[in-house]
């Protein structure tokens, strides 16, 4: 590993050239959850329980709930220039993007708990 040398502007500015595609990430990963759970909720759930609906109103609710949970998701992706500059000692770039590597699978990864706590719900009720 070798030092990459940034300040600690330059280190806030790799962090905030970044953002973007994470965001996107969540963006992609977001729509394509809603998709699964849709899949999901009407193959699976719709044919036994009736009060299973999708409708604008629910599209919009969770739309909207999950914009707030973006706002959030950012509120943490800006703790990655924190720990970025508090624990990467040798200011090497390989740490700060198995760091954003980690953050970023990670937080693509929690809108699939939707359909998969779905899928879930299905097998413990209806199998």
């Amino acid at each position: 590993m070798s030092s990459s040398n940034l300040t600690r502007s330059q280190i806030e500015e790799w962090w905030s050239n970044k953002r973007y595609l994470y965001n996107l990430g969540l963006i992609l990963s977001g729509i394509i959850a809603f998709i699964l759970y849709v899949i999901v909720g009407v193959n699976f759930i719709m044919p036994y329980d009736e009060e299973f609906e999708i409708t604008l109103f629910t599209i919009a609710f969770q739309g909207i709930g999950y914009l707030i949970m973006i706002v959030f998701a950012n509120l943490f992706y800006s703790l990655g220039v924190t720990q970025d500059l508090n624990h990467n000692k040798e200011n090497t770039d390989e740490f700060r993007k198995k760091l954003f590597n980690l953050g970023f699978c990670f937080s693509v990864s929690l809108p699939f708990l939707a359909p998969l706590w779905l899928l879930i719900s299905y097998f413990l009720e209806f199998y």
